[in-house]
């Protein structure tokens, strides 16, 4: 597998500003070889050679169409802001300023439409900005436009966006326009959301990776909600580092990791776990032999390993309790709309429709947080420092069917068998690419987000490597 330095070397001989990631794009606009005027238009030009045509609502199977809109004259006023800030501020530039980037279409920005992805919005515009954009936006960040999700992100397949690996298998979701854009190197950085795994799920299915952040560090407000207790604002990149780069703003932290620790065995002294969450789910064979690759890398690089038991399972009843409920209770203002929603996000819509009951809700948010307490304990009392899973048991999907009723969202999907129950507890989770189909997923406790994306770096830039351009010559 490439290792992390020459997959760095190999984006920057490319000659093409498009294809560099976060840091290395920072490097060059801190040292004045690159302008954020001339990234972005690399930027914008690859959309255009990429994108297969103007963004639309529904795509079409040619197509990867991972925007739903763009804000090219927007793009450029905010680079030429940004260069004149990197020549008045020197040193004391922010990191990123100057660096593009795309939102699911959950994200407010102040005067522009946000949507969702669906016909339902289709005249709304934002009345502000979102705190996760407005901070990005503070450190000199520059919009190029709104990426498509899975509608309302009630859903993992986001079918109107084309896998750039394989426009036939989906792109995942709900955040699947934000990383085909990435694989498809249309943008260095994108942001995405998670409830039931859609930062996850799609960056197992396009080879990128992403940091689910520990429930509420980052904001919600002026994001338009699939269900507040579960939701997860977070970033995604091609690399782990450059999420941390997007992460350190989005949260304040001030800093986080951002390079690879030294030496060969940089996870001396960590303790990886394996639980029965993850061998009682079959896995497809390339899943499962990818797995064991990230297994047998964590080892070389020092985590000693150990197998035990899950401290508490996720009940899927109450996850669909409270998914839900609190949908219904967003969803219910539209009801005069219902025929504009897609099929398949109509149909979770009506089965949504029943959660009205206060006192099973509630109780369901009992057990969750006895369950999260049993999970915290556990990481402290087995002295582990992360638990390591596939991302998904499955392969990315055939693309096509997502939207047709008999998809309905939330249990019973194997999209989230992995992923969901880390919503439930609100742990931070770093997950990276084996292969371009193939993900896994390193979980801490809450707020160890500095040790979980050091160990994450490590792993992917010491051992696993980040997957190539999947539409280069």
């Amino acid at each position: 597998m490439t290792d992390a330095t020459s997959v760095r070397t190999a984006r920057e001989s490319s000659g093409d500003a498009a294809d560099l990631g976060v840091l290395d794009a920072a490097r060059l606009l801190a040292s004045g070889e690159l302008s954020s005027l001339e990234l972005t238009e690399a930027c914008l030009s690859r959309i255009e050679a990429r994108n297969g045509g103007a963004p639309t609502l529904d795509g079409a199977p040619d197509r990867i169409n991972a925007w739903v809109r763009l804000y090219p004259d927007v793009a450029r006023a905010q680079a030429a802001e940004a260069d004149a800030r990197r020549s008045r501020g020197g040193e004391e530039t922010p990191l990123l300023c100057g660096i593009p980037i795309g939102l699911k279409d959950l994200y407010g920005v102040a005067g522009l439409p946000l949507t969702a992805s669906s016909r339902v919005l289709e005249d709304n515009v934002a009345a502000e900005d979102s705190i996760a954009w407005r901070r990005l936006r503070e450190a000199g960040m520059v919009l190029l436009g709104h990426t498509h999700t899975h509608e309302f992100a009630a859903g993992g397949s986001t079918d109107q966006s084309g896998n750039p690996w394989a426009l036939d298998r989906i792109a995942g979701g709900s955040s699947g326009g934000s990383a085909a854009a990435l694989a498809a190197r249309m943008t260095p950085a994108a942001l995405g959301s998670d409830t039931c795994g859609s930062l996850r799920i799609p960056s197992a299915c396009c080879g990128t990776s992403s940091i689910k952040p520990t429930h509420g560090l980052i904001p919600t407000d002026g994001i338009l909600p699939l269900a507040p207790t579960l939701d997860h604002p977070g970033p995604m990149a091609r690399s782990v580092a450059d999420c941390a780069a997007l992460l350190a703003a989005l949260a304040e932290l001030g800093s986080l990791p951002l390079a690879p620790g030294p030496g060969p065995r940089p996870l001396d002294g960590v303790t990886v776990a394996l639980t029965d969450h993850s061998r009682e789910i079959p896995l497809e064979d390339e899943v499962a032999r990818g797995f064991d690759q990230a297994l047998r890398a964590c080892q070389t690089l020092g985590a000693r390993v150990v197998e035990l038991p899950a401290p508490w399972p996720l009940d899927w009843d109450d996850l669909g309790c409270i998914l839900n409920t609190e949908v219904w209770s967003y969803h219910r203002a539209h009801a005069n709309r219902h025929e504009r929603y897609r099929p398949q996000v109509a149909e979770f819509l009506e089965g949504a429709r029943g959660f009205t009951d206060e006192e099973r809700y509630l109780a369901a948010q009992k057990r969750r947080a006895v369950g999260t307490a049993a999970w915290e304990r556990w990481f402290d009392e087995q002295r582990i420092d992360f638990v390591l899973e596939p991302t998904l048991p499955i392969l990315p999907l055939q693309r096509g069917p997502g939207y047709d009723r008999g998809h309905a969202a939330g249990p019973g999907d194997p999209l989230i068998a992995f992923t969901a129950l880390w919503d439930m507890t609100g742990m931070p989770v770093a997950s990276l690419p084996v292969t371009w189909c193939v993900g896994v997923s390193l979980v801490a406790p809450r707020l160890r987000e500095p040790r979980l994306v050091q160990a994450a770096i490590d792993l992917q830039e010491h051992s696993l490597g980040i997957p190539g351009d999947p539409l280069a010559p």
